[in-house]
Formats: structure tokens, C-alpha cells, sequence
């Protein structure tokens, strides 16, 4: 079976952009999002007149992980599509997230105290568990302690891929729409009737469900890396339906903050599709609509009592206003895409996942070092606390950018080309998609709240 469906409608290509305008508003949404999260674990709520106010009605958290989602969802099967790839897929996301990942590790641990909780990797008591579940990215779906305690998104990250890749290999990559549908139905429905981390509990141990789930995701991976058609399709269908049990029965968060994250993902693809022809406008609307009710709807159903233990926020309204927020901007910016974007905020963009890893642990460095707590009281202490805040991160996240980032994407890259010469693919190639970013998949999970 051909593992890649020939395209079925094929349309003009939109008028091309100004050749900084066409990924632009992307690196600004990117952009935003880090600079957002950052302060809100810089807690810059408590230095605002109303920032109590703002807390209860506006997760800032959210809704810069949310916005992440959207973008990732929108970008990362493009990319895969683009390529027509699986193997250079995934080469492509492992050089791109393991080395800046590592490299921030190796950092933290080196900057940070034994005792400073915003680090667990090597320092849960059970180092060997820790080392392998951080290692999959699939820490917080394994009863796990994130590494870092901003790297729980990339376990959904992680899922997300193992599901694009299983329906790409399927044929069944152009139904983005009713499946977004169907996972912000499946949110509504459940809520916080499935509980959590059932398969740990059953099991008995996290040791024994590792021993279960990482050969499984290993054999995946390596076939998925093989090049070969039958493996590939094989590995694609391991991988998500590992994914698809631990997010199920094995997730922290509530079931519906779950679903969302996924449905959320799909729906930023249906953008992309009603965006390059792929799909009609009025499907688009009606399944995207959707799922931003649903979004909302579920912060107000479920959103409450321990559920709120889990979500890190501070009520439904912080939540479903936060997730309808992070709609709505990423909507500005899709209808802004053919414009140029100021510079600081691409840049931004450009360091942003490295801004997503390193803020709370040079947040914690940095705040001994000029005495803080207790927060400055006065409006200049307040201001040039922030500046020194922001100054350093955005500093230390460009040098790793500059001297991890984009040195390992080339080298991903060269790893790529090699192995298409010393392991020729079997699976052919599919046709590009008309106005395919070629800089697709960057991380989502640029941003995240203190998990």
C-alpha cells in the first residue's frame, strides 16, 4: 500500500508574501507567547495595580501554551506534508528539540541548587526512571517528574507528532476537521470523569510501566527512522497508539484540559488546510468554531474544586478566557500574515523555545543576586527588576540559539542527507503543498505554565 495518498484537488497557490512577511506573523505570535510566559513566571501580576484581578479572570500561562499549541498545530503537519518525509520528519524534530533541551539541562543543573525544586532531572530519588521518561518526553503521561517543570508540554508535543505521523502514514491526514471535532467532543463529554494515571496505579509501579512503554516507543521510532514503507507505517501505529493509552488512562491533567490540547492542535491544522485549498471555508469555520466553544465551555463545566490543583489556574474564567484570548490573537495574526512584523518580535520568535527552557532557571539564579524576594516596592525597584529579568534571558536564550540551536539543526540536517544515501527510502516522496512554510516546526511548547 502507498503510505502516501496523491493529493486530491490541486489549487494556485496564494499570491506569494514579502519574503519576511510570509513566516512573520508566526515568529511574532511565537514571540509573544515566550515573552508572556516568561513574565508570568517572573510574576508580574503581583508588580500590577490590578494584577489580582487580572489573575482570576486571565491565565496568562494558558493562554501563552494555548497560543503555542494553536501555532504548532498549524505548522508541524505542514512540515510533514512539505517534506512527504517521515523519516526526515523526525530527524528534523530530534535535532531540533534534544540538543537545545540537553543543553538546558546540563545548565540548570550546573546553575541551580539541589533543593530548587524548578529542576528534578537526576534529583527524584530514582534517577534512572527520571533520565528515561525526560528522555521520551513523556515524563508527564508516566507518573513522572518533569526534568524541568516547564517541560510538560512537550510530552503533548510529543503525542501530537505521534499522531500526525500514524495519520499521514494512513492516508487520513486531510480529516484534521472532524477530528478536531470529535477530541473537543470527547473534552465535553468526559471532563473529569476519567481520572488520572489509572495504568500506573493498575500496574503498580512507574519502573513497571517504563519497562512497558519504552521498548515500544523505541521499536517506533526506529522504524519510523528506517526509511522502509511497511516499518514505517508499523512504527507510526505503535507510537500513536502508545500515545493514544497514555493520554487516555496515564495524563496529570485533568482529561479535559487533555483533549483540548489535541483538539486545540488539530484545529490550528484545519487553519492551515482552508488556508492552502485543502479544505472548504464554511467546514473550516463550523469545525474550528467548535472547538473554541468547547474550550471555553469545558473551563466553565469542569474547571473548578481539585480540578484547579491540576490546571494551575485560578478558576474557569482564568481558564476559558485564556484559551478564547489565545484564539483570537493568533486569528489577528493569520489575518494579518501578508504584512512585515516588526523585527524584536520575529526575533523573539526565532529564540523563543530557548526562552521557554531557560527563563525559570535563570530567573532562579538571577534572583539571589540582586536580593530578590522580596519584590521591589517601589514603581522604578519594580521596572528595573523586570529589565534585569528580561535583559538576561533574552541574552543567554540568543547565545544558545546561536551556538546550539542552529549548529544542531545543520547538523540535522547533514545527518539527514547521509542517511538517505546509506539507507535509500522506499516510501516516495509526496507532492509539495502548495505555499508549504519551508521553515515549518518550530516547538509549541515554547511557553509553558509552572507545571
Amino acid at each position: 500500500m502507498n503510505l502516501i495518498p496523491p493529493r486530491t484537488q490541486r489549487t494556485a497557490a496564494p499570491p506569494a508574501a514579502a519574503p519576511g512577511a510570509r513566516l512573520g506573523w508566526l515568529d511574532a505570535l511565537r514571540g509573544i507567547a515566550a515573552l508572556i510566559v516568561a513574565l508570568h513566571h517572573f510574576d508580574v501580576l503581583r508588580m500590577l495595580p490590578f494584577g489580582g484581578v487580572i489573575w482570576r479572570n486571565f491565565d496568562m500561562g494558558l493562554f501563552g501554551v494555548m497560543l503555542f499549541f494553536i501555532v504548532s498545530g498549524y505548522i508541524i503537519p505542514a512540515s510533514l506534508e512539505r517534506r512527504g518525509d517521515v523519516r526526515g520528519f523526525w530527524i528534523g524534530r530530534i535535532f531540533r528539540i534534544y540538543p537545545a533541551l540537553i543543553a538546558a539541562f546540563v545548565l540548570s543543573i550546573m546553575m541551580l541548587p539541589a533543593g530548587d525544586g524548578s529542576v528534578a532531572l537526576l534529583r527524584t530519588g530514582d534517577d534512572l526512571a527520571s533520565l528515561v521518561a525526560n528522555g521520551l518526553m513523556l515524563q508527564d503521561l508516566l507518573g513522572v517528574i518533569n526534568g524541568m517543570n516547564v517541560t510538560w508540554t512537550l510530552c503533548y508535543e510529543m503525542v501530537f507528532y505521534f499522531f500526525v505521523t500514524a495519520l499521514f502514514t494512513r492516508g487520513l491526514h486531510r480529516h484534521s476537521g472532524p477530528i478536531a471535532v470529535a477530541l473537543a467532543g470527547v473534552a465535553l463529554a468526559i471532563g473529569t470523569a476519567v481520572g488520572t494515571q489509572l495504568v500506573s496505579a493498575e500496574i503498580g509501579s512507574t519502573r513497571q510501566l517504563l519497562l512497558i512503554v519504552t521498548p515500544i516507543v523505541l521499536v517506533g521510532l526506529a522504524c519510523v527512522l528506517s526509511g522502509k514503507r511497511m516499518l514505517t507505517g508499523t512504527g507510526a501505529l505503535l507510537l500513536a497508539g502508545v500515545g493514544l493509552v497514555l493520554v487516555t488512562l496515564n495524563s496529570r491533567a485533568p482529561a479535559f484540559e487533555t483533549w483540548m490540547i489535541f483538539a486545540t492542535m488539530f484545529a490550528g491544522t484545519v487553519v492551515y488546510r482552508a488556508q492552502h485549498g485543502q479544505l472548504a471555508r464554511v467546514p473550516a469555520l463550523l469545525s474550528c468554531g467548535f472547538v473554541v466553544v468547547a474550550g471555553v465551555l469545558v473551563g466553565w463545566l469542569y474547571n473548578h474544586g481539585e480540578a484547579l490543583e491540576r490546571t494551575w489556574s485560578a478558576g474557569w474564567k482564568a481558564w476559558s478566557v485564556a484559551y478564547l484570548a489565545a484564539w483570537v490573537l493568533f486569528g489577528i495574526g493569520f489575518l494579518l500574515r501578508g504584512r512585515r512584523f516588526p523585527k524584536a518580535l520575529t526575533w523573539l520568535g526565532a529564540i523563543s523555545f530557548s526562552v521557554y527552557l531557560l527563563h525559570i532557571p535563570l530567573l532562579r539564579t538571577v534572583e539571589p543576586l540582586v536580593g530578590v524576594p522580596p519584590q521591589p516596592s517601589s514603581t522604578l525597584g519594580r521596572f528595573a527588576w523586570t529589565a534585569i529579568f528580561l535583559g538576561v534571558v533574552l541574552a543567554v536564550s540568543y547565545l544558545m540559539y546561536r551556538l546550539v540551536e542552529m549548529p544542531m539543526q545543520r547538523v540535522g540536517r547533514r545527518v539527514q542527507k547521509a542517511a538517505d544515501r546509506r539507507w535509500p527510502r522506499s516510501v516516495p516522496t509526496a507532492p509539495v503543498t502548495p505555499a508549504a512554510p519551508a521553515q515549518a516546526a518550530t516547538v509549541l511548547s515554547g511557553t509553558s505554565r509552572n507545571r
